[in-house]
């Protein structure tokens, strides 16, 4: 596709821009097929803005009179515009950034907004900007990823003797969202595995993800099995659970569905383990909120971070009913029993929901946090996200698609990473040392998600990425944010590691908005960020300065 079909004007001069933080400014506005470039054209001012057009959630169009601008600014060149009117277009991001832009003359407004309209929503993944994105300190021949289940295997040797990999999904043929190795039990062969798939909604069969080192317990996940309303069995799904729990009395299976929901799921063919086939296998349910609750919840919760009617009890009715921190305690508490089963009882686990690419990664991610001190530093946490979100199928771009502002009605939008993300602050703030990455890392992941220059998010599989080539024609962001630079940027100067576990507080007032997300583009919040960016470089500067006081000393 020509970008250029759907730019009918490049630029425009004399455009007013107001964005958050900012006192307004004129300057050229121009459009390309990726992004939206505004020039303060101002002598003392080298301003500029560069938005990623993905990054539009939504777009506003009004007609206003441009005398309010007139006292804007002093500079008597500029009062070549000041009345008439012409056209506003309001523009709402998905990292919750609202800007206007004050264009002169209708039709280049119009036109401007229905280029931004149309490439703002190009669902062709080959055509979005991580394709064309070629900095001059990045190479397509550096390693993609940090990580893959082979290395894993190779490195943790307790597997060894129970565990195996299989490439039984070599080719996406088995589970079109699996990877293509998977670590499975080491006496259930292949053949196996095919006929679990079948008995497991999208092939999901039970794979794991997650072995304590403390006790030898693991963490498996997969999606719901496909009993029905006939109780179907499948053998080998039972000879595969049986055999995760080897010389173990019990195992549990934590269901994220309510009891009623997994008994409904039978009429359409689904359903759960029966206590009659798992014996050995005791079900948790757990219900967590998702797809168009969670969405709904979101945009509630942006609905009331931007009430400007400064009514506190406004403010506080608005912020429970979003109900997105019952959201976040349910994760930590849900997460919490998973830990609690592993570390504590010493009992292995199954975690599954419907589709198991949603809550059941959310559960997982946060578990391991909390049990395993090498998930905590910055290269561990990005390798875990990558293990548990990326290579496991979360489908990043039906679920990113759009943000809280959208118009569009909900398909499958659904901000299951971003509130992981939130759960993940919640623990940063709990446990300020124990944690090696800062709160700038979780922003920085949360507007990736949405928008990108890198290909780590896009597309909704492993197998979607390898046959669009995302791998070799896209750039790495876990591996662009492992630079040195970025590394200094993103780490946590107070971390301190700890071989035990951490185990949240979820009393409501234990939690908190996650205000550097919800409340970024406010100046209240932006003073917080430069007063812990300050306090950071006293930290690091002390932290150099130790040393070298030790020596002095001795």
């Amino acid at each position: 596709m020509e970008f250029s079909e759907h730019i009918k004007t490049a630029n425009v001069n004399d455009v007013v821009v107001q964005q958050p933080l900012h006192p307004p400014s004129r300057g050229t506005l121009c459009i390309t097929g990726h992004h939206l470039l505004f020039s303060d054209r101002e002598e003392s001012s080298c301003r500029q803005i560069l938005l990623l057009l993905r990054n539009i959630d939504a777009i506003e169009k009004s007609v206003e009179n441009l005398s309010a601008y007139s006292g804007l600014f002093s500079n008597a060149a500029h009062g070549e515009r000041i009345s008439g009117s012409s056209g506003t277009i309001a523009i709402k991001c998905k990292d919750l950034r609202v800007l206007k832009l004050d264009i002169p003359g209708m039709e280049q407004c119009l036109n401007i907004a229905h280029s931004i309209e149309t490439l703002s929503c190009l669902d062709c993944a080959s055509e979005m900007y991580p394709f064309f994105y070629r900095p001059s300190d990045l190479s397509l021949q550096d390693q993609w990823g940090l990580s893959s289940t082979e290395k894993l295997y190779s490195q943790m040797k307790e597997l060894h003797d129970r565990w195996r990999v299989s490439t039984v999904n070599r080719g996406y043929l088995v589970c079109p969202s699996y990877p293509p190795a998977v670590i499975v039990p080491k006496n259930i062969d292949d053949n196996m595995l095919k006929k679990v798939a079948k008995f497991r909604q999208g092939g999901r069969f039970p794979v794991l993800c997650y072995y304590h080192r403390k006790n030898g317990m693991v963490i498996m996940r997969s999606s719901q099995p496909l009993p029905g309303a006939n109780w179907k069995r499948c053998k080998e799904d039972e000879d595969l659970l049986q055999a995760v729990i080897d010389g173990s009395d019990k195992g549990y299976i934590i269901d994220t569905r309510s009891s009623q929901q997994a008994t409904q799921a039978r009429m359409t063919g689904g359903g759960f383990e029966s206590k009659s086939c798992y014996s050995c296998w005791k079900r948790l349910n757990r219900q967590m909120e998702k797809g168009k609750a969670l969405q709904e919840s979101l945009i509630k919760l942006v609905e009331a971070c931007g009430d400007e009617s400064n009514n506190m009890d406004r403010w506080l009715s608005k912020l429970e009913n979003s109900k997105w921190l019952s959201h976040v305690q349910t994760a930590l508490s849900t997460a919490g029993l998973l830990a609690e089963c592993v570390e504590r009882d010493g009992h292995s686990v199954l975690v599954h929901g419907s589709e198991g690419m949603d809550s059941t990664l959310l559960i997982s991610t946060l578990a391991q946090l909390i049990m395993d001190p090498c998930c905590r530093s910055l290269e561990g946490f990005l390798a875990l996200l990558e293990r548990e979100w990326v290579q496991a199928g979360h489908p990043f771009m039906k679920r990113c698609s759009h943000s809280a502002f959208s118009h569009a009605r909900l398909q499958q939008e659904c901000p299951v990473f971003l509130l992981l993300l939130d759960c993940v602050w919640q623990l940063w703030r709990q446990f300020p040392l124990a944690l090696g990455f800062s709160e700038a890392l979780l922003l920085r992941l949360a507007t990736e998600a949405y928008a990108s220059n890198f290909g780590t998010f896009l597309c909704n599989s492993h197998q979607e990425r390898w046959a669009l080539g995302v791998m070799e024609r896209t750039h790495c962001l876990f591996r662009a944010l492992l630079r040195p630079r970025e590394r200094d940027y993103y780490s946590n100067p107070l971390y301190e590691p700890t071989e035990l576990a951490i185990w949240p507080s979820v009393h409501p007032q234990s939690l908190q908005l996650w205000r550097g997300f919800f409340l970024r583009w406010t100046q209240q919040t932006r003073h917080l960020e430069e007063a812990q960016e300050e306090i950071r470089h006293m930290v690091i500067k002390w932290g150099k300065l130790m040393p070298i006081q030790k020596i002095q000393n001795n």
